[in-house]
């Protein structure tokens, strides 16, 4: 095992040096964060360390330096300076009420005008937030230190409440806004969310707070790189691939195609998820660990009200203003991808289009597992042993239980669902075949209403057309008429052409024909 314990849930820095907990050092991007600028933003997924590195800069504007002791940091610092810090982590809370917000603040501030004081007219939290920074700077000397984790928690958590989200979007407005009125006495600001701040009102008075959520210098603030990886984690990897009976090149091929691929910029290094990563190696086995941490329930119902056509999420284009965006119009995109579901796979420059993907097959197989039983007639506990069914089916030949299983998916379809059927058949069939399509081998093309698709095991080949409102006998026909079994006709497998009707009366598959 490397030297130290794994920091999994430790987000305090100084608990971490002091207990002698793993840490890959990041000082050195710390220390250039805070000697090139003043007021930052930074925008990441969940468990990725931006508490941490929260933490990491109240101990550095502490002047902690023995905590520094081998690190970066340690040979970069000289004066080592000691700053009022006000620290506000907005993470633990649930907000489910206009108050909501206005508590946790309201107990915050309370807790720092025991430290410096209060006046009777600072009676809204912005006034009360103003005059607790000029006291600050009066009674220590020295400019204040302002460090918000989950800025966005309260927004995030409103989804769906257009009114809790503007009663909380004029509070933090007003709140966020005294750190341009007081800049004099500001020292060093550094605020992180999921979400981003462009195009939201929220920071609308804030203009000289700089995003480094896609700049290329600190994509690697937090997450793990491949290089510290291996720095960093060598004798673990050799200790996974002997319990696991795989090699180390076959591990190290796992772990990147799980767990990395998280891109912040065009064309930059793929990041690591350190919380997958570290989970990995504390249990020596491989796991959904980020993805079961949390369900991304509010994601779907954005997805559902949209009425997203699933098939389009594996190939999304956008650009760089709807990254930069906040779910304001009902868009899904921006808060799937500022959540960690999505991450950049290209960039066009002629055009400035971003291209999006799934970051690891973690993601991808958990986000559509997750998204099958808000599509179809099961349920979460259930969804699992149905997939093994349906691809149990595939491989055994058994294609006639195959279609009666995909039919009672169909069953039963949700009222909301069913106001377009067509959506919805096309949304089930895409969920269920890419979670087919991780245990076999899948194509899938889909174009206007008209499926086709091909699966293939060690035995069985199987070519399939879908059709809407036509017959199972056409879909068959196009099969033989365009020759889409041709390229496996010389295959020692077995064979089977399926043509497959679905109609819109029953909501259901009415047929299927076998050759």
């Amino acid at each position: 095992m490397s030297n130290g314990l794994y920091p999994i849930g430790i987000q305090n820095f100084e608990s971490l040096r002091n207990d002698d907990y793993l840490y890959i050092d990041k000082t050195a991007l710390v220390y250039e964060l805070v000697s090139s600028g003043r007021y930052y933003f930074l925008s990441r997924p969940r468990r990725f360390g931006k508490s941490l590195l929260i933490s990491t800069l109240e101990a550095y504007f502490q002047g902690r330096k023995e905590l520094f002791t081998g690190l970066a940091m340690e040979k970069l610092e000289k004066e080592w300076k000691r700053y009022p810090i006000l620290h506000l982590d907005l993470n633990a809370q649930k907000y489910d009420k206009p108050d909501s917000l206005d508590n946790i603040l309201n107990d915050r501030l309370a807790e720092w005008e025991e430290l410096y004081g209060s006046r009777p007219t600072e009676v809204s939290p912005s006034l009360r937030f103003k005059g607790i920074i000029r006291r600050a700077r009066e009674k220590e000397g020295e400019d204040v230190v302002i460090l918000i984790d989950e800025y966005d928690k309260p927004m995030l958590q409103a989804i769906g409440n257009e009114e809790l989200q503007n009663a909380y979007r004029d509070t933090m407005k007003a709140f966020y806004g005294v750190l341009k009125s007081m800049d004099g006495y500001i020292k060093f600001a550094l605020l992180t969310g999921v979400t981003k701040f462009g195009k939201v009102s929220v920071f609308s008075d804030l203009n000289n707070l700089e995003d480094i959520s896609m700049d290329r210098k600190y994509v690697s603030l937090c997450g793990i790189t491949e290089n510290e990886l291996h720095t960093g984690f060598e004798e673990d990897l050799h200790e996974l691939a002997a319990t696991q009976g795989m090699s180390y090149e076959e591990t190290s091929k796992e772990m990147k195609e799980r767990y990395d691929g998280y891109h912040f910029t065009a064309n930059s290094e793929g990041i690591y998820n350190p919380f997958s990563l570290l989970n990995t190696f504390k249990k020596m086995q491989f796991g959904n660990y980020w993805f079961e941490t949390g369900t991304p329930t509010y994601l779907v119902e954005l997805l559902k009200q949209n009425r997203y056509n699933l098939e389009k999420i594996e190939n999304v284009e956008t650009s760089a203003d709807v990254l930069n965006s906040i779910y304001n119009d009902g868009s899904a995109i921006p808060v799937i991808y500022q959540s960690g579901y999505l991450t950049i796979k290209g960039y066009d420059k002629v055009f400035g289009l971003y291209s999006l993907g799934f970051p690891n097959r973690e993601v991808e197989e958990g986000f559509i597992q997750f998204l099958l039983p808000f599509y179809a007639n099961t349920n979460a506990v259930d969804s699992p042993f149905a997939i093994r069914q349906f691809v149990g089916e595939i491989c055994t030949g058994n294609y006639d239980a195959f279609f009666r299983r995909l039919q009672s998916f169909f069953a039963d379809t949700p009222y909301e669902l069913a106001k377009d059927v067509e959506l919805h058949y096309q949304n089930v069939l895409f969920i269920v075949f890419k979670l087919i399509g991780f245990y076999v081998k899948a194509e899938y093309h889909t174009s206007e209403g008209r499926i086709d698709l091909v699966l293939q095991t060690d035995k069985y080949i199987y070519v399939m057309e879908f059709k809407l409102e036509g017959s199972a006998e056409e879909a068959l026909k196009q099969i033989n008429e365009k020759h889409y079994a041709l390229p496996f006709e010389a295959d020692s497998r077995e064979l089977f052409k399926i043509g497959i009707n679905f109609s819109k009366k029953t909501r259901n598959i009415e047929k299927w024909l076998v050759e």
